[in-house]
Protein backbone atom coordinates (compact mmCIF):
# COMPACT_ATOMS: atom_id res chain seq x y z
CA UNK A 1 0.00 0.00 0.00
CA UNK A 2 1.69 3.37 -1.22
CA UNK A 3 1.12 6.04 1.31
CA UNK A 4 1.92 10.08 0.40
CA UNK A 5 2.94 12.03 3.57
CA UNK A 6 5.02 14.66 1.76
CA UNK A 7 5.98 16.86 4.83
CA UNK A 8 6.41 19.80 2.66
CA UNK A 9 3.15 20.28 1.50
CA UNK A 10 0.39 20.68 3.68
CA UNK A 11 -2.46 19.45 1.32
CA UNK A 12 -3.45 15.91 1.86
CA UNK A 13 -1.64 13.19 0.23
CA UNK A 14 1.43 15.74 -0.77
CA UNK A 15 0.05 16.23 -4.26
CA UNK A 16 1.36 19.46 -6.22
CA UNK A 17 -1.71 22.03 -7.77
CA UNK A 18 -1.89 22.30 -11.08
CA UNK A 19 -2.04 19.43 -13.82
CA UNK A 20 -2.30 15.95 -11.72
CA UNK A 21 -5.27 17.44 -9.84
CA UNK A 22 -7.20 18.52 -13.00
CA UNK A 23 -6.89 14.95 -14.20
CA UNK A 24 -8.94 14.03 -11.47
CA UNK A 25 -12.44 13.19 -11.80
CA UNK A 26 -14.74 13.18 -8.77
CA UNK A 27 -17.25 10.71 -8.52
CA UNK A 28 -19.76 9.52 -5.60
CA UNK A 29 -20.56 6.37 -3.93
CA UNK A 30 -22.76 5.04 -1.41
CA UNK A 31 -21.85 2.55 1.33
CA UNK A 32 -23.03 1.17 4.51
CA UNK A 33 -22.13 3.27 7.85
CA UNK A 34 -20.85 0.38 9.64
CA UNK A 35 -18.22 -0.26 6.65
CA UNK A 36 -17.78 2.90 6.29
CA UNK A 37 -16.37 2.81 9.93
CA UNK A 38 -14.41 0.13 9.78
CA UNK A 39 -13.09 1.83 6.59
CA UNK A 40 -11.91 4.99 8.14
CA UNK A 41 -10.54 3.54 10.85
CA UNK A 42 -7.79 1.61 8.78
CA UNK A 43 -7.40 4.20 6.80
CA UNK A 44 -6.25 5.90 9.90
CA UNK A 45 -4.38 3.46 11.25
CA UNK A 46 -2.72 3.29 7.91
CA UNK A 47 -1.55 6.96 8.04
CA UNK A 48 -3.97 8.31 4.96
CA UNK A 49 -5.25 12.33 5.74
CA UNK A 50 -7.83 11.55 3.35
CA UNK A 51 -10.42 8.96 1.97
CA UNK A 52 -9.64 9.56 -1.84
CA UNK A 53 -5.97 8.89 -1.59
CA UNK A 54 -6.80 5.27 0.20
CA UNK A 55 -9.47 3.75 -2.36
CA UNK A 56 -7.41 5.32 -5.29
CA UNK A 57 -4.27 2.63 -3.72
CA UNK A 58 -7.03 0.07 -3.55
CA UNK A 59 -8.05 0.16 -6.56
CA UNK A 60 -4.69 0.10 -8.16
CA UNK A 61 -3.78 -2.79 -5.50
CA UNK A 62 -6.62 -4.85 -6.98
CA UNK A 63 -6.21 -3.93 -10.43
CA UNK A 64 -2.62 -5.22 -10.10
CA UNK A 65 -3.50 -8.32 -8.58
CA UNK A 66 -6.04 -9.12 -11.79
CA UNK A 67 -3.18 -8.29 -14.01
CA UNK A 68 -0.93 -10.54 -11.81
CA UNK A 69 -3.44 -13.40 -11.91
CA UNK A 70 -3.67 -12.85 -15.84
CA UNK A 71 0.62 -13.89 -16.32
CA UNK A 72 2.57 -12.03 -17.69
CA UNK A 73 6.04 -10.55 -16.54
CA UNK A 74 6.57 -9.36 -13.08
CA UNK A 75 9.09 -7.91 -10.71
CA UNK A 76 9.47 -10.32 -7.60
CA UNK A 77 11.16 -9.36 -4.20
CA UNK A 78 12.26 -12.71 -2.56
CA UNK A 79 13.09 -12.67 0.88
CA UNK A 80 14.94 -15.66 2.52
CA UNK A 81 15.79 -16.22 5.74
CA UNK A 82 18.38 -19.20 6.35
CA UNK A 83 21.10 -20.71 8.31
CA UNK A 84 24.33 -19.97 6.56
CA UNK A 85 26.09 -22.69 8.62
CA UNK A 86 24.37 -25.38 6.12
CA UNK A 87 26.42 -27.00 4.63
CA UNK A 88 26.28 -25.68 1.04
CA UNK A 89 23.10 -23.59 1.33
CA UNK A 90 24.89 -20.37 0.21
CA UNK A 91 26.34 -22.44 -3.13
CA UNK A 92 23.04 -23.81 -3.53
CA UNK A 93 21.43 -20.33 -3.44
CA UNK A 94 23.90 -18.80 -5.77
CA UNK A 95 23.62 -21.84 -8.36
CA UNK A 96 19.64 -21.33 -8.43
CA UNK A 97 19.92 -17.43 -9.04
CA UNK A 98 22.74 -18.15 -12.14
CA UNK A 99 20.92 -20.79 -13.21
CA UNK A 100 17.79 -19.13 -13.27
CA UNK A 101 15.49 -18.50 -16.33
CA UNK A 102 14.30 -14.85 -15.01
CA UNK A 103 16.75 -12.00 -14.48
CA UNK A 104 18.13 -11.77 -11.36
CA UNK A 105 18.33 -7.65 -11.03
CA UNK A 106 19.42 -7.01 -7.45
CA UNK A 107 20.44 -9.10 -4.26
CA UNK A 108 20.73 -7.85 -0.85
CA UNK A 109 23.01 -9.77 2.07
CA UNK A 110 22.16 -9.29 5.67
CA UNK A 111 23.20 -10.47 9.15
CA UNK A 112 20.73 -11.18 10.87
CA UNK A 113 22.76 -12.72 13.88
CA UNK A 114 25.46 -15.19 14.14
CA UNK A 115 23.55 -18.44 12.01
CA UNK A 116 21.19 -16.39 10.18
CA UNK A 117 21.13 -14.42 6.84
CA UNK A 118 18.38 -12.79 4.89
CA UNK A 119 18.84 -12.44 1.12
CA UNK A 120 16.35 -9.92 -0.74
CA UNK A 121 16.70 -11.04 -4.64
CA UNK A 122 14.98 -8.84 -6.68
CA UNK A 123 13.93 -11.40 -9.92
CA UNK A 124 12.24 -10.02 -13.54
CA UNK A 125 10.24 -12.43 -15.93
CA UNK A 126 7.17 -14.17 -16.35
CA UNK A 127 5.24 -15.01 -13.32
CA UNK A 128 5.44 -18.60 -12.89
CA UNK A 129 9.50 -18.27 -13.91
CA UNK A 130 9.99 -15.93 -10.65
CA UNK A 131 7.80 -18.22 -8.35
CA UNK A 132 9.50 -21.07 -9.90
CA UNK A 133 12.19 -20.05 -8.19
CA UNK A 134 10.74 -18.73 -4.90
CA UNK A 135 9.56 -21.97 -4.73
CA UNK A 136 13.10 -23.82 -4.99
CA UNK A 137 14.50 -21.67 -3.15
CA UNK A 138 11.78 -22.20 -0.37
CA UNK A 139 12.90 -26.39 -0.74
CA UNK A 140 16.33 -25.90 -0.22
CA UNK A 141 17.42 -27.59 3.25
CA UNK A 142 18.24 -24.94 5.85
CA UNK A 143 15.90 -22.26 4.57
CA UNK A 144 13.62 -20.86 7.27
CA UNK A 145 11.36 -18.39 5.55
CA UNK A 146 10.96 -17.66 2.05
CA UNK A 147 8.34 -15.07 0.76
CA UNK A 148 7.72 -13.65 -2.53
CA UNK A 149 6.33 -9.98 -2.86
CA UNK A 150 5.35 -8.91 -6.87
CA UNK A 151 4.31 -6.19 -8.47
CA UNK A 152 4.15 -5.02 -12.18
CA UNK A 153 6.95 -4.60 -14.44
CA UNK A 154 4.60 -1.68 -15.86
CA UNK A 155 5.81 2.16 -14.64
CA UNK A 156 3.10 3.15 -12.63
CA UNK A 157 2.40 7.17 -13.51
CA UNK A 158 1.23 9.50 -10.55
CA UNK A 159 -2.30 9.67 -12.70
CA UNK A 160 -2.74 6.01 -12.19
CA UNK A 161 -1.43 5.22 -15.33
CA UNK A 162 0.63 2.21 -16.34
CA UNK A 163 3.41 3.04 -19.29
Amino acid sequence: MRHRNNRHDPRPGGASMGDQEQRLTRFSMSIEQELLGRFDRYIAKQGYRNRSEAVRDLVRDKLLELELERGGDIVGVIAVVYDHHKPRLVERLLELQHGSTVAIVASQHVHLDHRHCLETIIARGPADQVERLQGAIAALKGVGQCLLSRTSCRVMHAEGRHR
